[in-house]
């Protein structure tokens, strides 16, 4: 019987001709993929008029002291929860660790310790995530809707949301302007 490989840690990049409208030109961090399903966020698109002292104040958090970064449209499901990615310096109540470079966290003490200048030394806030259940990821992943690729956290970090894509692309080897949909037949 052949195992199931689980891609938490990579990045999943839409292809052009993704039917999900929703995810069209998504890059997105795969935090958990198991056997359940998977949970992602997506860190490709910052959410227009959002950024952090307003969450934080939102919260009665004084984030007088870091700086004012914006908050990324983290995917389709629960667009009002938030979730912090982050670099593991750091680790607190219900963190899930991703791969040996970064883990997630969504309760309020990451966003505290953040405020307080105690947090991780690297992360990225987003309102919602992306979801699949049993099976379904691995499914659309045998179609033409996800490219895979290694969750480098140098990208994932340190790289503008907008450029995300191209950069992860470039460093597969893959030159994103060149991409169409659709595939062709002979």
């Amino acid at each position: 019987m052949m195992q199931a490989q689980y891609y938490g840690g990579h990045f999943l990049l839409a292809l052009p001709g993704m039917e999900d409208m929703r995810f069209d030109h998504s890059v997105v961090a795969l935090c958990v993929h198991d056997a359940q399903g998977a949970l992602g966020i997506a860190v490709g698109e910052e959410m227009e008029g959002v950024r952090l002292h307003d969450l934080l104040e939102s919260f009665d958090i004084d984030g007088s002291d870091v700086p004012d970064l914006p908050v990324l449209r983290g995917g389709p499901v629960e667009p009002r929860r938030g979730f912090v990615l982050h670099s593991l310096d750091w680790g607190g109540q219900d963190m899930v660790q991703v791969n040996e470079r970064w883990g997630l966290s969504g309760s309020l003490d990451i966003l505290k310790a953040i405020a307080e200048r105690r947090g991780p030394s690297r992360y990225l806030v987003a309102l919602g995530y992306a979801g699949w259940g049993a099976g379904q990821l691995e499914q659309e992943m045998t179609g033409e809707s996800w490219f895979l690729a290694p969750g480098d956290a140098d990208l994932l970090f340190d790289t503008p949301a907008r450029r995300k894509r191209a950069a992860i692309f470039a460093a597969a080897g893959i030159d994103s302007a060149h991409l169409v949909g659709g595939a062709g037949s002979a």
